[in-house]
């Protein structure tokens, strides 16, 4: 494995933790000024909410078909590359005049605003292995306070300037980034030495082969799923009385959602010194807790605001941990490890703003209340019996080889 002699230090860690937050909330602002979309084009909350599913679509297909390239192409070339291509697709959707236009615009947002995927594999590479949690950690903290910050920074500029001005001024924040990483982001180069063909059916192969991927990949999905169907129903709940809130209102609950991500770096030093499968069992407990909490909220903000702290961190408390999971051992392929993770992180997530939307419109917060808890409870069953069956296809398989002398030989141990 080829990279550069700069070792991931303190300075380093940031400006990719920095770069991940900034990236990550393109996909993200969106939603609390769906309201505003809505009344700018004349069209109902319904019509416009599938914005941010078509984001997140576009952002799980940008981890398929961009993310792998992180193993085969320069990462620093690969990344700067898809800069000016986030930079023309917010452009893109600041000049957006027609409710398809901006849908085609959000596609290309998230198609594009893939970044966050390349760093956290490149963090986990150039951190030793006593440190990868702790490294992963923080750049989840700064992706998560993207997301999170995100809907604070838009829901302001959406109330007094517009939706289009928060689109230009997030295409200028992405060129003075781009300045910065061209000077200070050390290069990486790739492992991968076979076409992008056989990149990307490596992709279908580890998904195959390992069971720890496939699993932490659903449970990524739910848990992702949870998330998006309250931060993309919130701010039509806001909307309507008793509360009446704007998008400036909607966007600053997600200052306590940064509060709350401020854990994923606690998590990410708690998962290299204990049992990853307890931080996951606790945090499936703590996003079920939030959604009884948010259920019994729908007339209480002080109730909406505890549910979103609590539901943030159970959210990433999972999520955290399935990467630490996912990225022991085989760092030739972490990025498509990543790839498998991620696309179905976000298809989870896709798959909740598009459910919220349906039972928004027909059963309100009552309904999206009993989805999250459903969801929750999904978690925890995915969770248990996929340990059960790894646990007993590990069993069936030592059996097997104590069956053979040949397969026993050290050559063919499995421990």
């Amino acid at each position: 494995m080829t990279t550069t002699q700069q070792p991931l230090s303190k300075s380093l860690l940031l400006l990719m933790a920095v770069t991940t937050g900034l990236v990550v909330a393109n996909n993200y602002y969106n939603q609390p000024m769906l309201g505003l979309m809505a009344d700018s084009f004349g069209v109902s909350e319904f019509e416009i909410s599938n914005v941010p599913m078509l984001t997140q679509i576009g952002y799980a297909i940008g981890l398929l078909l961009i993310v792998p390239l992180g193993d085969m192409l320069k990462r620093k070339k690969l990344i700067l590359i898809d800069f000016v291509l986030i930079i023309l697709s917010l452009l893109f959707a600041a000049y957006s005049t027609t409710p398809f236009q901006l849908k085609c615009a959000s596609f290309m947002i998230g198609l594009t605003s893939v970044v966050p995927q390349i760093m956290v594999p490149m963090a986990a590479q150039l951190s030793t292995d006593e440190k990868r949690g702790a490294a992963i950690g923080t750049v989840m903290t700064g992706m998560f306070i993207g997301i999170l910050g995100s809907r604070t920074v838009s829901g302001f500029v959406g109330a007094y300037l517009g939706w289009h001005e928060m689109f230009l001024i997030a295409a200028g924040i992405m060129l003075v980034l781009f300045i910065v990483l061209a000077r200070y982001l050390p290069e990486i180069y790739p492992d991968f030495k076979g076409t992008y063909t056989q990149l990307i059916t490596s992709i279908v192969v580890q998904f195959k082969e390992n069971p720890k991927l496939r699993l932490a990949g659903f449970r990524g999905a739910l848990d992702f799923a949870c998330f998006s169907i309250f931060w993309t129903t919130l701010v039509f709940l806001l909307a309507e009385p008793p509360f009446k809130m704007g998008s400036d209102i909607a966007g600053a609950i997600g200052l306590v959602g940064i509060a709350g991500a401020l854990i994923a770096s606690v998590v990410g030093k708690l998962s290299d010194k204990m049992s990853k499968n307890k931080i996951i069992i606790i945090g499936i407990v703590i996003v079920l807790i939030s959604w009884v909490i948010l259920g019994f909220s729908k007339e209480s903000l002080i109730g909406i605001i505890l549910g979103a702290f609590i539901l943030d961190i159970g959210v990433q408390s999972v999520h955290i941990s399935n990467q630490t999971i996912i990225f022991e051992g085989n760092p030739v392929a972490r990025n498509r490890i990543n790839t498998v993770y991620m696309v179905m992180y976000f298809t989870g997530g896709a798959l909740g703003t598009f459910i919220g939307g349906y039972i928004w419109h027909f059963f309100k917060w009552d309904g999206i209340a009993v989805t999250g808890i459903v969801l929750s409870v999904l978690i925890w069953i995915v969770h248990v019996m996929g340990n059960k069956i790894m646990r007993k296809n590990t069993v069936i398989t030592k059996e097997n080889l104590q069956g053979d002398p040949e397969l026993c030989s050290p050559a063919n141990n499995i421990q």
